[in-house]
């Protein structure tokens, strides 16, 4: 199984899934390019960009089927992914996440420009606080907080910056027909995005799933981690028999 995070997030933020499915399968979480441990290389970086990464080490593992789980950017990374080489995946499971992010709207555009704004004028601390009380509004929440923002301080001002920028305008929607491995497409039911959203691109899909996860925000692997991992695990052993 490989785990792909979202945006400002690493590895360490699927402890609750790596806890879980390593008892069964053989989990492998990385760190994407900009993020967590792994180097912070100059250049532009797309989601293209990303999935080689994923593709090259995991030839580098000599792993060449496997169960794949993307969250936020990760799932953007998985959907890649999938439709450059779904030969190799057993299943996809996409968490918050949309297989398109069109910089064609005002909201879409207000979002990118206030995280500018407040990155460049403020720096990467403040912007966390700021999305961190979106991701954790529940005064029980402080240490998922904390999580969230030492995972995004192990990033640098300059890589956060272009990660965010590398999914603008990105698609794969019209290699959806691609995606013949049966798909698991999760959305809490309190995501950034609306959930007509993914019941909209779930449908052009030809073998997926659309479950919806209550009382759960953006960060769903973290806020609601065993309603999601029951999820992953029903819909991988239905689909492996």
């Amino acid at each position: 199984m490989v785990l792909l995070h979202g945006l400002g997030s690493c590895a360490q933020d699927w402890h609750y899934q790596i806890a879980y499915f390593s008892k069964r399968y053989r989990v492998i979480s990385i760190d994407c390019r900009g993020h967590g441990l792994t180097e912070k290389p100059d250049g532009k970086y797309t989601i293209p960009l990303f999935a080689q990464d994923i593709s090259q080490l995991l030839t580098l593992l000599n792993i060449k089927n496997y169960h794949l789980v993307g969250f936020s950017m990760g799932g953007m990374i998985a959907f890649q992914l999938s439709v450059d080489q779904p030969e190799n995946i057993k299943t996809l499971t996409i968490i918050n996440s949309a297989p398109a992010i069109p910089y064609n709207t005002i909201a879409m555009k207000l979002t990118v420009w206030m995280r500018l704004a407040i990155i460049n004028i403020l720096g990467l601390p403040r912007l966390g606080n700021v999305i961190a009380k979106k991701l954790f509004p529940k005064s029980d929440q402080q240490h998922l907080k904390k999580q969230y923002l030492y995972s995004l301080m192990m990033m640098t001002k300059s890589a956060y910056i272009r990660s965010l920028r590398s999914f603008l305008g990105w698609s794969v929607m019209e290699k959806l027909h691609r995606l013949t491995m049966p798909v698991l497409v999760i959305t809490g039911d309190k995501d950034y995005t609306p959930v007509q959203d993914k019941v909209d691109y779930s449908q052009k899909i030809q073998r997926a799933k659309l479950v919806i996860i209550p009382d759960s925000y953006h960060a769903t692997p973290l806020d609601q981690p065993t309603l999601l991992n029951l999820e992953i695990k029903q819909f991988i052993v239905e689909h492996t028999r």
